[in-house]
């Protein structure tokens, strides 16, 4: 249930209608108060402020009009100019990244303000009598549509700056490394050497993984799609309840075919019908990744954005080596962090959960890998990875991250004799592949 609360949650922030209804129906409610506190409170603010509307019933209604006219008139204009923002960042830096876009709160704030000025005004227009025995003028609503006509035009401006800011490259990278960090932080809390010390979860002895490779029973999914959410708190509370072995098959990133094993359970006669019900319901599917429980999906956004870059189409190698740079950032964090241990007791102390895990090397492969395989006819690019990975290895503490980093660098250095026609290039890409060797090789836990 909660699995699917944050899946909701998601699919809101990354629309266009939730924030800009909440604020239409807060000019809704706006209009029908201001109405009903205009007699009594216009009389005060006339006498001591003089703020308030003092025309006729014609004057207040040619003007509500031309306000309500004007907002939903840009209001069209705003979301023409969204759409081309939307079409300019799917063609050239990839259409995973509409996401990120749509779930840009300016954006669906400055939609909302005009929308909701445009319905505050028409509602208020509708209380207007010009009758004379029962004329009635909603002389404080109508200083409030103004006020809000003004503000709307500040809006307007903004989101002109906020539209040519956002659509430019170095923008839309940053947004995104910033989504990768905030992901790493998340997800990887603990920082090493930092609180008391962490009691390492030493494995199950191999008679246990063994006897539960032979008894345990697969659980199918219930449907198709990307694994987008799990809810190990109701999964933890489930095998306490039923007194069982968890082990997920799939992480949040993954794809799942419909009755393909999603976990197997262990002992495999305790699986019922309803068990295996309440397993499916602690997984969230849809039909794209997210970056709630996925660390990988924001990695190949920036990935994607770099091979994007060197493709014979844009040969933009800047962009490129910004994504890298952003990579760096965050990889440089995620080296300090401790790693979750694949095995989740209960208070107890007993096994219960068993789940794929993220890694550094594996990450660092997301990272790297296709970058260095599209650089390497690239000089610019091929020396900002080794330059990268020279600064992360100071961030290193584990022996097989700096294994990971080093096997990379040799990679690089070897796609660069191959792929560089220059002497003068291959020599200055040893020159870099050298000194990150020599800080990769400082450890004496690193692998040679």
């Amino acid at each position: 249930m909660r699995v699917q609360v944050f899946k909701t949650w998601d699919r809101v922030r990354s629309s266009f209608w939730f924030l800009p209804a909440i604020m239409a129906g807060g000019a809704m409610v706006s209009a029908f108060a201001t109405v009903a506190l205009d007699t009594p409170v216009t009389d005060w603010l006339t006498l001591h402020w003089g703020l308030t509307f003092t025309g006729g019933a014609e004057g207040a209604s040619a003007l509500l009009g031309a306000i309500a006219g004007s907002m939903i008139t840009i209001a069209g204009v705003v979301f023409s100019m969204t759409l081309v923002a939307l079409s300019l960042a799917s063609s050239q830096l990839g259409p995973r990244l509409l996401r990120n876009f749509m779930r840009d709160a300016t954006t669906q704030i400055v939609l909302g303000t005009f929308v909701a000025t445009f319905l505050y005004c028409l509602l208020v227009l509708r209380t207007i009598r010009r009758a004379e025995e029962v004329a009635f003028v909603p002389h404080l609503s109508v200083t409030f549509g103004v006020l809000l006509a003004v503000v709307s035009v500040g809006v307007l401006i903004y989101f002109i700056h906020h539209v040519s800011v956002s659509i430019q490259a170095n923008e839309i990278v940053a947004r995104v490394g910033t989504e990768l960090i905030e992901g790493i932080e998340r997800l990887f809390p603990e920082n090493i050497g930092r609180g008391a010390p962490r009691i390492p979860t030493e494995p199950p002895d191999a008679d246990f993984l063994d006897t539960f490779d032979r008894q345990a029973r697969p659980i199918g999914s219930a449907g198709d799609g990307y694994l987008q959410f799990v809810d190990g708190d109701a999964l933890m509370e489930l095998a306490m309840q039923e007194d069982v072995v968890i082990r997920l098959e799939r992480r949040p990133g993954h794809y799942v075919v419909a009755t393909r094993p999603l976990a197997l359970v262990w002992p495999g006669n305790r699986v019922t019908d309803q068990l295996v019900e309440r397993v499916n319901s602690a997984f969230a599917l849809g039909n794209q990744r997210t970056s709630g429980q996925d660390i990988e999906f924001a990695v190949n956004q920036l990935v994607e954005i770099a091979v994007r870059a060197l493709s014979p189409g844009l040969n933009d190698p800047f962009t490129a080596m910004t994504c890298v740079d952003h990579l760096g950032s965050a990889l440089c964090r995620l080296a300090q962090r401790g790693m979750p241990s694949p095995y989740r007791h209960d208070t107890q102390d007993q096994l219960r959960i068993i789940t794929p895990v993220f890694t550094f090397p594996e990450v660092t492969d997301a990272a790297f890998n296709q970058i260095r395989q599209y650089a390497r006819s690239s000089t610019a690019v091929t020396i900002r990875l080794l330059e990268t990975i020279a600064v992360v290895a100071g961030s290193v503490q584990r022996p097989e991250d700096r294994a990971a980093l080093l096997r990379h660098a040799r990679m690089i250095a070897r796609g660069a004799r191959g792929g560089l026609p220059e002497d003068e290039d291959r020599q200055e890409v040893e020159e870099r592949f050298q000194s990150a060797n020599q800080l990769l090789s400082e450890s004496p836990d690193s692998n040679r």
